[in-house]
């Protein structure tokens, strides 16, 4: 019999079942035609599992397990359904491994925690007195994990685009800033309507206009090419001064 990690929700549920079987949970009594028959967690299990199954004790196991915990009342622990739940996990592990091995991206606790809700969901449904009940939990448990791992396999991870705008357009402290030893600055002032500067300005000048040996700009052209035209709106307003220097 296979079995998961350590740390995983099935596992947990082991521990969780297996814990209490040492007298404070009582057996399984089910009832094979005249005869009353008293199994342990184990043996219940074997019953549904093992290598020589009896299917009358097979189905009896299932309509006793299932009965029993549509019937706990719904402010007690929850025992009965858990006990189900672990009866179940036997016959899940093939297609989980399965899963796991062909895509690496499905997490396992997701995909057992999928199967687990699945079990809960459809006990309220299946019927104690069919002879394959335990074959349906199992059967909605399976479908649960395969339509899981499909659908995240074909989502498409993208990048954090709020975080990755506020990284990009984020700037430094004006006093964090280091101001070349020899340039200038530049400080646009939008006009106060509400649109404001709607778009990056760049200013560039080609390296051999050269007119001035301290910026390394052509600075009078620069200024020209950046000026408003006479009949255009006016976007904001451009200050040129030594880098430095005071405001």
């Amino acid at each position: 019999m296979t079995t998961t990690g350590p740390g995983g929700v099935f596992a947990r549920i082991d521990q969780s079942v297996l814990g209490l079987s040492d007298g404070t949970r009582p057996p399984l009594t089910v009832y094979v035609g005249s005869r009353m028959i008293r199994l342990s967690l184990k043996e219940s299990r074997k019953a549904l599992y093992g290598v020589r199954r009896d299917a009358a004790l097979r189905a009896a196991v299932w309509r006793q397990a299932v009965t029993e915990a549509r019937h706990e009342p719904p402010d007690c622990d929850g025992a009965r359904r858990l006990l189900v739940v672990w009866l179940v996990l036997p016959g899940l592990y093939r297609n989980l491994h399965r899963i796991l091995s062909l895509w690496q991206r499905v997490d396992r606790a997701d995909l057992e925690a999928e199967a687990v809700l699945a079990v809960l969901a459809a006990l309220d449904r299946v019927d104690p007195d069919d002879p394959e009940a335990g074959g349906c939990l199992i059967k909605e448990a399976v479908n649960r994990m395969w339509a899981y791992a499909k659908r995240v396999t074909q989502e498409i991870p993208v990048v954090d685009i709020g975080a990755f705008a506020e990284a990009r357009n984020a700037t430094a402290a004006p006093e964090e800033r280091s101001c070349p030893p020899e340039g200038w600055e530049v400080h646009i002032t939008p006009p106060p309507r509400r649109e404001g500067v709607c778009a990056t300005l760049r200013f560039a000048a080609p390296n051999r206009r050269r007119d001035d040996s301290r910026t390394g700009t052509s600075l009078p052209d620069l200024v020209l090419r950046a000026r408003r035209h006479t009949e255009a709106d006016l976007i904001g307003t451009l200050v040129l001064r030594p880098a430095g220097a005071r405001r």
